[in-house]
């Protein structure tokens, strides 16, 4: 049967916990697990912010955010996506619960132990899957999970985690989930259509200009250098919005001062509208850039 067995909320920065479940299952198995979920709740702030870890039977899965890690047990066929649910559940009634200036001030273990309440109710209706009131936002987390799935640690990890490797601190930097970028708007597709636009007004410019070059040998060569110069910056622009990488704020700048040198050098080709529509493309496209972010420990992050 598959069912939540265990969950608990700990601080990120020292391991503290801070509520968790009341169980009484004597199984060795589970007993085990726990002391898994024990060590790996004094080291979430190694690793990425949404994991999951296989350890026979069972599933450990937690999620941290705003300096609070939330972890669960449960059994291995337990769907993934009702377990973040579960951890968003307890995420949100916690931020909400909690002051971050008590929960960063908290000394004793289980300071917050009447939140244990919540978790067992939350942990009743997620057991019986049946019952829960809503759906909605099994869907979002589908699709969350499919977009930026949860990092799956292995028995390597798992060594580490218990004390077998040294060499954990610095293993996780520049992980994927961090390199993941958010879900594409509708300004930003106009954005990338409008910019390919360019690029191709400027390509094609570009060619009829070595073709009046190779019939008339005055022209001028600066023209398809800046011609073809403004279609590169055009795509890296695109290229810049669809994948991660690094810099990419300075990059997408330095491309958009390649498309307004550019198209200064073309004045006398082209008249004022054209160039402030290809100007404005260019910083519309950076201003994309800059807003679509990376998906990492945003302060506002949910599961």
């Amino acid at each position: 049967m598959s069912m939540v067995l265990f969950a608990s909320v700990v601080r990120v920065g020292d391991g503290l916990p801070l509520s968790a479940s009341t169980d009484y299952e004597q199984d060795k198995e589970l007993q085990e697990t726990k002391k898994h979920l024990k060590a790996l709740s004094k080291k979430l702030s190694q690793f990425p912010d949404r994991c999951t870890l296989k350890t026979g039977p069972y599933n450990v899965n937690f999620t941290s955010s705003l300096g609070v890690g939330y972890l669960m047990v449960c059994t291995a066929n337990y769907p993934n996506v009702l377990a973040f649910c579960f951890l968003d559940e307890l995420q949100k009634e916690f931020i909400v619960t909690y002051d971050p200036k008590r929960i960063s001030s908290a000394v004793r273990p289980y300071s917050f132990i009447e939140f244990d309440t919540f978790i067992q109710k939350t942990k009743q209706r997620y057991n019986s899957p049946r019952s829960l009131s809503t759906k909605i936002n099994l869907a979002d987390m589908q699709t969350e999970i499919k977009l930026r799935p949860p990092y799956q640690l292995s028995h390597e990890d798992l060594r580490a985690i218990n004390g077998f490797s040294v060499h954990t601190s610095s293993k996780y930097k520049g992980i994927a989930p961090t390199q993941t970028l958010e879900p594409v708007t509708l300004p930003g597709i106009v954005s990338c259509v409008l910019s390919v636009l360019c690029g191709g007004l400027n390509l094609l410019r570009g060619v009829h200009a070595i073709e009046s070059i190779l019939q008339n040998d005055d022209e001028d060569f600066n023209y398809v250098i800046a011609f073809f110069l403004g279609t590169a910056a055009c795509l890296y622009q695109c290229y810049l919005f669809a994948y991660f990488s690094v810099w990419r704020n300075s990059k997408s700048f330095l491309a958009f001062a390649l498309i307004c040198l550019s198209n200064m050098y073309l004045y006398e080709l082209r008249n004022m509208w054209q160039i402030l529509f290809h100007v404005a493309v260019g910083a519309f496209m950076a201003l994309q850039i800059k807003l679509r972010q990376p998906l990492g420990k945003a302060p506002d992050y949910n599961v």
